[in-house]
C-alpha cells in the first residue's frame, strides 16, 4: 500500500459553507453609502462618488465600494473628520445668556450652560463663553468633532458683534485686522468691520482666554456689550437667549466639513 492510499481522504465542506465562512471574514454591518446617505451627505450616488473618490476612511484605512460598516464600532471620517455615527450623539446650538457660565458644574453656585439643556444624554461646552459674553454656543457628547471644532489648527471661525466705548477710528481697526500684541502672544490676523459706529464685527479662528475683550481693550475701546453670532456655518439670529434647539443633518456636516477645510456661514 503506498502512502498517498495510507493518508485519510480530505473532504472539503460543500460550497454554501465556504462561501459562509469567507462571508464572516468580510467586514459586517450596514453599506458605507447607505450610512452615508442616511446622515444627509447626499444621495447614494453623491456618496459613491466620495468614496470613489478617497475621501472618505473606515478606521483609517480608505474605503473602497461595497465596504460595510458597523455604527456601533467603526470610525467613518470624511475628509479627515470623524462624522459620529453611533447611535445617541447629539448636537445642541445654545444662546448663552449674560450671567451664565460655560462649564458643566460651578463651585460658586452660578447658572451654567448643562442646566439650560436637556440632563440625559449628558452634553458638554465646545469652546468657552466668558460669564459676561452672549451668543451661540454648540453642546454635545461627540467628543471627536468637538476636539476638532475647539482645536484652533483647524481654523473654524467665530465671528462676534462687540459693542465697545468710543467710536474706533480706521488706525485702531487696521490695527484689529493685523493682529494685537497681548501678553499671552500676537493674535492672528481677524476680520473686522464696523457696521455702525461704537458697533464692531470681529471674526477669529483662535481661542484664546477673553481674547475679543482683551484685543479691544488694547487699542483703547473696552468692550461693554458681547455676543458671537457665528460658530463656523451656524447662525441663528431667531434662537432667543437662554432658549437651545438641536442642529439638523445638515448643520452637522456642515459643521463636519468645517472642521476640516474651515469653517464658511450657510448661504
Amino acid at each position: 500500500m503506498t502512502d498517498s492510499q495510507d493518508r485519510p481522504r480530505v473532504v472539503e465542506p460543500p460550497l454554501w459553507e465556504q462561501w459562509a465562512a469567507k462571508s464572516a471574514e468580510l467586514p459586517q454591518g450596514e453599506r458605507l453609502q447607505k450610512v452615508l446617505a442616511v446622515r444627509g451627505w447626499g444621495s447614494r450616488r453623491v456618496c459613491e462618488d466620495m468614496i470613489s473618490a478617497g475621501r472618505v476612511t473606515v478606521n483609517g484605512e480608505i474605503a473602497v465600494l461595497g465596504r460595510r460598516v458597523e455604527t456601533e464600532h467603526d470610525t467613518v471620517e470624511v475628509d479627515g473628520v470623524p462624522i459620529g455615527l453611533k447611535p445617541g450623539l447629539v448636537y445642541y446650538l445654545l444662546n448663552k445668556p449674560e450671567g451664565v457660565v460655560t462649564t458643566a458644574h460651578d463651585p460658586q453656585g452660578r447658572p451654567t450652560v448643562v442646566q439650560l439643556v436637556p440632563e440625559e444624554p449628558r452634553v458638554y461646552p465646545v469652546g468657552r463663553l466668558d460669564q459676561a459674553t452672549e451668543g451661540l454656543l454648540l453642546m454635545t457628547n461627540d467628543g471627536d468633532l468637538a476636539h476638532r471644532l475647539a482645536h484652533p489648527s483647524h481654523g473654524v471661525d467665530k465671528e462676534y458683534l462687540a459693542e465697545v466705548e468710543g467710536a474706533p477710528g480706521q488706525g485702531a481697526v487696521r490695527r484689529l485686522r493685523e493682529g494685537i500684541e497681548l501678553e499671552d502672544g500676537m493674535t492672528a490676523p481677524a476680520k473686522v468691520s464696523q457696521p455702525s459706529p461704537g458697533v464692531l464685527r470681529i471674526t477669529i479662528h483662535e481661542g484664546r482666554n477673553r481674547q475679543v475683550r482683551r484685543m479691544c481693550e488694547a487699542i483703547g475701546h473696552p468692550v461693554n456689550r458681547l455676543v458671537r453670532v457665528r460658530i463656523g456655518p451656524l447662525r441663528d439670529a431667531a434662537l432667543a437667549p437662554g432658549k437651545w434647539r438641536e442642529l439638523s443633518q445638515a448643520e452637522v456636516n456642515a459643521l463636519v466639513e468645517a472642521a476640516s477645510e474651515g469653517g464658511r456661514p450657510i448661504a
